[in-house]
């Protein structure tokens, strides 16, 4: 195996894609657990629930405006039975509402209410405030910096 500076073994690809997953998912671990602190202490919100709330958020009444509940699930990446219960206790606490799709009986949507939508853009400071924080610590790790380099420069709206 070829040697690097200072005497250090060049990771295999393997081992180099295994070592940038890791990065990623301690990235990730990062930011969630600052974020999740915040949200439960300002808002008593978690990251999930503040995630169904904005997702939901952007519903409207045209074409592909309205998420049955596979379709948010997927958007939040949780099961289908964890999206339910999620929503569940969302739709306990007011802050969301359930009802059948008037086209096909078999679909079920989701709505936020005023209360979700008044704590969703009471929580949105916090979350930001949170994120860019957590990105800001995880910069200053040489092992995360590229990461946090290409999430910044990331344009997309995949949440």
């Amino acid at each position: 195996m070829p040697e690097e500076p200072h005497g250090a073994v060049a990771p295999s690809a393997g081992q180099a894609l295994a070592q940038g997953w890791c990065a990623l998912s301690s990235l990730h671990g990062r930011i969630e657990t600052h974020i999740e602190r915040a949200l439960q202490a300002g808002h008593d919100l978690s990251v999930r629930e503040f995630s169904v709330l904005n997702v939901l958020s952007g519903q409207h009444d045209g074409d592909g405006g309205h998420l049955q509940m596979k379709q948010l699930a997927d958007s939040v990446v949780l099961s289908q039975s964890a999206t339910t219960r999620l929503v569940t206790r969302l739709e306990d606490r007011g802050l969301l509402s359930r009802y059948i799709c008037p086209s096909d009986r078999r679909g079920i949507y989701t709505n936020v209410s005023a209360d979700g939508l008044k704590l969703l853009e009471e929580a949105r400071p916090t979350h930001d405030a949170a994120l860019r924080e957590a990105l800001a610590d995880a910069a200053r790790r040489p092992e995360l910096a590229p990461l946090v380099a290409a999430v910044e420069g990331l344009t997309g709206t995949a949440c």
